[in-house]
């Protein structure tokens, strides 16, 4: 155990889950497996948002959720490739300001309907991504741990769930945003963006915990270039964010489409987060369940999430950084 992870287990944080990797590409090229600063309000002092510069507003967002401390968080990740659609939902609790989350996703049925899997219980911390109820031999007192910093999505996909704070930070890239109008969200009044961000460019301006993930993804996706709506309310703070990314598939060279949604809410939510102890992670062989192939993604050769691959995954790719999991058609 390091020294980080003993300083974060010392904290009093909330949490967050993260889907396992192989998820995205064996879904839908497999068949079966088995497996979301400164004040702003409006452009400032209470006017209008559409009133200011829509890029400099976005700019700001990150910034305003780490203020706010933490959020209850719903997330959907929808996947299309082929014809074929799969929606994994989670929800759980977010510490912006400590970088900790945890979640607890839930995987679509398999393709008949016929069995339902236990959802994953997934830890979001700085570069690492902890996943319990993995399953294909993982026992069910581990947790497996993936290094987010070698998948080549940056865990934007990989995990089934984006990280609020680095969904947040991709708008740190924002090129070009135009202010679509109010609307309401849940109750809550809310300013709509839509826009495009470049991967790269959010890199260089991000926090130093998503510095080298965000650049992975400049590289690992089809292009680098983000287009998202999202909505503000009237504090600034992101409501729901919705990108839309794109990466080849590895097994037919056709491309897969992502469209990862992340809704925050009841901000300042208490969050506890106990990141797992050394001997409570998985350091044995995944094995692959029936229905299970080599999981191809933005990226190859996850070692978790290949039917001979290591818990302890390093250079994974996106859509294969912690095993396929999930399966059928939504």
């Amino acid at each position: 155990m390091d020294r980080w992870e003993r300083k974060r287990r010392s904290r009093s944080v909330g949490g967050g889950l993260v889907l396992a990797g192989g998820v995205v590409c064996v879904c839908l090229t497999g068949g079966a497996c088995s497996g979301l600063g400164a004040a702003v309000q409006g452009a400032g002092g209470g006017q209008e948002a559409g009133d200011g510069d829509p890029v400099a507003v976005l700019h700001r967002a990150a910034g305003r959720l780490v203020a706010a401390g933490s959020a209850r968080t719903r997330t959907a990740m929808e996947m299309a490739s082929g014809g074929t659609r799969v929606t994994i939902r989670g929800e759980g609790v977010y510490d912006f300001g400590g970088r900790l989350g945890r979640l607890k996703v839930r995987l679509p049925q398999d393709p008949a309907g016929v069995s339902e899997h236990r959802p994953i219980t997934e830890l979001l911390a700085p570069g690492a991504l902890f996943m319990k109820n993995r399953g294909a031999g993982v026992p069910d007192d581990k947790w497996v741990r993936v290094d987010t910093a070698s998948l080549s999505d940056g865990n934007l996909v990989t995990g089934g769930a984006t990280d609020p704070l680095a969904a947040a930070e991709v708008l740190l890239g924002t090129r070009t945003a135009t202010y679509m109008g109010r609307t309401e969200l849940a109750g809550t009044a809310v300013r709509h963006y839509r826009g495009t961000a470049d991967l790269a460019r959010a890199a260089r301006d991000a926090s130093d915990d998503n510095r080298k993930a965000l650049a992975a993804a400049a590289e690992g996706f089809a292009t680098a270039e983000v287009p998202f709506d999202v909505y503000l309310d009237d504090e600034g703070r992101i409501r729901k964010v919705r990108h839309r990314f794109s990466f080849a598939n590895g097994r037919d060279e056709g491309t897969v489409a992502v469209t990862s949604t992340t809704l925050l809410y009841d901000f300042g939510a208490a969050v506890r987060v106990r990141l797992p102890e050394e001997q409570d992670i998985y350091a044995g062989k995944i094995a692959a369940e029936p229905g299970e192939g080599p999981a191809d993604g933005p990226g190859e050769g996850s070692a978790a999430g290949q039917g001979e691959g290591s818990a302890e995954a390093s250079g994974a790719g996106a859509g294969a950084g912690a095993g396929a999991v999930a399966g059928g058609k939504d």
